[in-house]
């Protein structure tokens, strides 16, 4: 190694930083122990800042541009070393680069569902999904509460913490905007705006602007899924009756293509019996006995026999206790035993309160059936 070398290899004079990469968001210049010699080019592009520590306090910030080191130019450094009246020999402090581009295309989506109660489908559960986009604003917040010493840093080493802050935030907005499961898709723009400002001020404690948030999806479990399917399937069929005699004209047209087949004739057979009680039953409610029924008028209406008539069961406040329930024959037996009087307090379904029997209009006439006492 020659002289030049020697020296060249004690001083830094030309300080850059090149960014091939696209998640590097701090890069801390490589000097080892080299010293930084006064008066050395240092040279910020487009979409970078560089920021002097020196023994662990943030010093100076040089956005884009090229400069020459002087302690004109390094008035925080200057001071921190007590360079007052000026100092001409090389220095040692540690140069970061701050890349202030944006950071796009940074996934967020819920680890776990979320958990809500909707009008129509009652507790659901939802997961989220989408992107956002960052850009560091304040390089001096960035290395003093994230990265630290850290002399490569990405944003992957970041981006759990924002999900996190994404997703707890996300979650409160569901739960509060009370928009229906099904009217979030018509929604994902304002409720990603809606976030966005909610979290601002999260991101910015960070060093950090949260430039945009997309909501590409919410979806809901595969079984309520499966159930939506079914139901707007049923939705497109509409008359169920009408479906089914359709898909039997079908299979009876399917059947009769292969007559030379046992299996096809006995499904055709089939299919020709249920379509013909089918339709025997869509005609006997229209006819009976070849008499429209608008003709045969009450007398046709009159075959058909009403609904039988459902007992009411009755409880008795019988002995202090609740008891039964009983139907009419039970309640007449108790009465002629004696158990039961006109002042004791029943009731049936519909009733709101428990009242004397006398006061009941189907129990009071049970009593009227019940020998008076014999004389003594």
């Amino acid at each position: 190694m020659g002289l030049f070398d020697k020296i060249r290899g004690e001083f830094i004079d030309i300080i850059e930083w090149t960014d091939f990469s696209n998640d590097t968001m701090v890069y801390r210049f490589q000097r080892h122990n080299n010293e930084i010699k006064m008066g050395a080019k240092l040279t910020v592009r487009e979409g970078q800042v560089s920021v002097f520590v020196n023994e662990g306090q943030i010093a100076d910030v040089f956005n884009p541009g090229m400069y020459t080191l002087e302690t004109q130019n390094l008035p925080v450094l200057s001071t921190l070393r007590g360079w007052v009246h000026g100092f001409n020999s090389p220095f040692k402090a540690e140069v970061y680069f701050v890349s202030t581009r944006r950071f796009t295309d940074l996934k967020w989506g819920t680890q776990h569902p979320i958990t809500l109660r909707d009008a129509e489908f009652g507790p659901v559960r939802l997961r989220a999904f989408g992107t956002y986009v960052i850009k560091v604003v304040d390089p001096k917040a960035l290395i003093r509460e994230i990265v630290g010493t850290d002399g490569h840093f990405t944003t992957g080493e970041i981006t759990e913490q924002l999900r996190n802050l994404i997703v707890s935030r996300f979650a409160g907005v569901i739960g509060e905007s009370k928009i229906p499961v099904l009217d979030l898709a018509a929604n994902y723009e304002q409720l990603g705006n809606f976030v966005t400002n909610k979290i601002k001020q999260d991101f910015a404690n960070y060093g950090l602007e949260l430039s945009s948030m997309l909501v590409e999806s919410i979806s809901l479990p595969d079984a309520v899924e499966e159930a939506l399917d079914k139901r707007t399937s049923m939705g497109a069929i509409g008359d169920l009756n009408k479906y089914t005699q359709f898909q039997a004209a079908n299979a009876m047209e399917e059947a009769a293509k292969n007559p030379n087949g046992m299996a096809g004739g006995a499904m055709g057979m089939g299919m020709g019996f249920a379509m013909a009680n089918q339709m025997g039953q869509a005609l006997g409610n229209q006819h009976v006995e070849g008499v429209s029924l608008s003709n045969r008028g009450q007398d046709a209406r009159d075959t058909v026999p009403p609904p039988l008539q459902q007992s009411v069961k009755y409880y008795a406040a019988l002995e202090g206790k609740q008891a039964g329930p009983f139907d009419i024959t039970a309640m007449q037996k108790h009465i002629q035993s004696g158990q039961l009087t006109k002042q004791t307090l029943i009731w049936h379904e519909g009733m709101k309160n428990w009242i004397p029997a006398e006061q009941v209009a189907e129990v009071k006439g049970l009593f009227d059936s019940v020998p008076p006492p014999l004389p003594s």
